[in-house]
């Protein structure tokens, strides 16, 4: 797959899941939700955090709330720009499309988490207890890096309480699937999946067949 592929499924992954958080912020109110299906719920959520709602300085207690953020968000953009450069590597010697598609969409993934991180904070006034205006004149929320990364999208597919014969968690509350999340951590998420469910195909190197298309796709670019 040639960069120039790569850089259209990015594009849309990135259209996609920054319409879907503008609409939720100029539409919800924080907490505010809808029930679309019994197993499909639009709940508008922040996470200023981690995976699951963790913050870095739950792990590291010495570290502020703020600085934490801070750490976090240009942790994340190095890691995207090395994410970027493995893509533009794998596409340049022409690698398996399977192993470029994955690249594609955790990149596209990463970067829509880091749009929220970095400028959401200045674009939008707060969300609580009010839908969130664009360019507010009193100014954003947040400074420069320090945004929330808005999560709508909700699963509860089953809930209720476990059989009592189960060991530790029965007897106990539960739902699946509750986690709160977004386009962008589904593309990460898929992207992962993709490189360990199909691994030896991701990383197989590519036939001459394989290679003098990708060469003709790339002159033809």
């Amino acid at each position: 797959m040639s960069l120039k592929k790569a850089s259209i499924i990015i594009i849309l992954i990135l259209l996609v899941d920054q319409i879907s958080k503008i609409y939720i912020k100029t539409h919800f109110a924080l907490n505010d939700g809808v029930t679309v299906l019994s197993w499909f719920k639009i709940d508008f959520i922040e996470n200023d955090g981690m995976a699951w709602g963790t913050k870095l300085s739950d792990f590291f207690t010495f570290i502020s709330d703020r600085s934490a953020k801070l750490i976090l968000t240009l942790f994340r953009i190095v890691a995207v720009t090395g994410i970027g450069f493995w893509l533009v590597d794998v596409t340049k010697k022409y690698k398996s499309k399977t192993l470029v598609f994955a690249i594609s969409i955790i990149f596209a993934g990463a970067l829509g988490n880091i749009i929220d991180s970095v400028f959401y904070g200045v674009l939008f006034s707060d969300s609580h207890m009010q839908v969130a205006r664009f360019l507010p004149e009193g100014g954003g929320y947040a400074d420069v890096f320090h945004g929330k990364v808005v999560d709508m999208l909700h699963f509860p597919i089953w809930s209720g309480v476990l059989p009592e014969w189960l060991p530790i968690i029965g007897g106990k509350y539960f739902s699946f699937f509750d986690p709160v999340f977004n386009i962008a951590d589904m593309a990460i998420s898929t992207g992962i999946g993709i490189l360990i469910l199909f691994n030896k195909k991701a990383f197989r190197e590519s036939s001459k067949t394989e290679k003098l298309d990708s060469e003709l796709h790339n002159n033809q670019a």
